[in-house]
């Protein structure tokens, strides 16, 4: 597995993973942007989680087109957070880059519910942490990424990453 000259990683995985602090250190890694999936939200689907409501595909589609829109614009490389859950929504990010890699950060809804509930201003609820899980698809043979395990340190992550890509 190689990620090449102008890699392309979505971090993924469900929200408390850990997909930010990973994304961030890796995109300095690589040298190339960092993007927080987060930030395309729109203030209402942020508020609608906020209160505790999972987004349905509906909600998504839109979303994830911009975040291809942005992943297009990056030829150089680029490093975007998202979660990622399933398939079909990894299929419209793979529409930005022939070479997207992902990395995704796996591990226990337990250690997810408390790293959540610890947060302090953020719109994800606890709450929805189970909804993510529902929806998460793991990714698949045929998918050129890597899957570890989130409770390792961020670095330690990325260092095990950039081992098996590169």
């Amino acid at each position: 597995m190689d990620i090449g000259i102008h890699p392309t990683v979505v971090v993924m995985g469900v929200s408390g993973s850990g997909k930010t602090t990973v994304g961030v250190i890796l995109a300095q890694q690589l040298g190339v942007p960092f993007a927080d999936a987060d930030d395309f939200h729109t203030p209402e689907l942020k508020a609608k989680m906020a209160a505790g409501h999972p987004l349905t595909d509906a909600d998504r589609w839109p979303w994830l087109d911009r975040l291809a829109d942005w992943l297009r614009g990056e030829q150089d490389g680029a490093v975007l957070a998202c979660s990622a859950l399933r398939r079909s929504y990894r299929d419209v990010l793979r529409t930005a880059s022939g070479r997207l890699c992902f990395l995704h950060l796996a591990g226990s809804a337990d250690v997810v519910s408390e790293r959540v509930g610890h947060r302090r201003n953020h719109y994800m609820p606890a709450s929805l942490v189970q909804s993510q899980y529902a929806t998460l698809e793991p990714l698949g043979p045929d998918e050129f990424g890597v899957a570890l395990d989130f409770t390792l340190g961020p670095e330690q992550i990325v260092e095990q990453f950039l081992k098996e890509v590169q």
